[in-house]
């Protein structure tokens, strides 16, 4: 079992206006296949969840700009530490998907001025390092969140610290949208409005951040702490660093 959620109407973007919009937004900044691989996580388990309506749109506008997407479904997810070793089918599934993906999208709802505890169950599943892998290190993050009321940012600024602490690249931009339940039709879809627009901004800049760092990832997340636990020495004759340094 996947624990993902199907995507419906993957290609429809009504409130996209296509004659605005890059559809490789990264070209040019680095290797553009294989797609980049996005990771969507929402924060609420209501049936008109608004974080996951904005997490859907979020897909297809990524899709439209050329990444793969999955979006995890927390449905089944257990409390952290409530089954032993956290061997549940939903925890591995969703270690799983996080291990395949190049960048994630975090998107809670604002509760009592803070994430959900939904959205907090599934980071706290994901450890810093399993088995010698590191399931969110190094991988890009873009962070949202939905409110009831007037607009707010505590969830993005929690997102944000929490990205940091799980060694993620947390872009820049952000997405906050004010008294959600006025911004979605009864199928759920987004209207055209700012909000909308600051999404698609997202999106882009995530696709080109993702693709930006792609070459780089395992240099800039290489660190002397892991090497000395690893009791991995380094090669002057391969460390391009050593090599820069002594042909000086």
């Amino acid at each position: 079992m996947s624990y993902l959620r199907a995507l419906p109407d993957p290609d429809t973007l009504p409130a996209l206006q296509p004659e605005y919009a890059h559809r490789r937004p990264a070209l040019g900044l680095g290797p553009g296949d294989p797609p980049p691989r996005i990771l969507l996580l929402y924060g609420s388990l209501r049936e008109r969840s608004f974080s996951r309506l904005c997490v859907e749109e979020a897909a297809r506008l990524l899709r439209f700009f050329g990444a793969e997407t999955r979006i995890f479904d927390p449905s089944s997810l257990p409390l952290p530490d409530q089954v032993a070793g956290d061997d549940h089918p939903a925890v591995h599934a969703l270690r799983d998907h996080s291990m395949w993906s190049e960048g994630h999208v975090w998107c809670s709802p604002e509760r009592h001025g803070q994430v959900t505890g939904i959205m907090k169950t599934q980071i706290d599943h994901l450890p810093l390092s399993m088995g010698g892998m590191r399931p969110t290190q190094g991988r890009t993050l873009a962070v949202m969140q939905v409110s009831a009321g007037s607009q707010s940012f505590n969830s993005v600024n929690t997102l944000r610290i929490l990205g940091r602490w799980m060694r993620m690249f947390t872009i820049p931009n952000q997405s906050s949208v004010a008294k959600a339940f006025q911004e979605f039709d009864e199928a759920g879809r987004m209207q055209p409005s700012a909000y909308y627009d600051r999404i698609v901004d997202v999106m882009e800049e995530l696709v080109r951040f993702t693709i930006l760092l792609r070459p780089h990832t395992a240099q800039l997340v290489d660190r002397y702490s892991e090497r000395k636990q690893a009791g991995l020495t380094i090669d002057p004759k391969s460390d391009l660093s050593s090599i820069a340094t002594t042909s000086t």
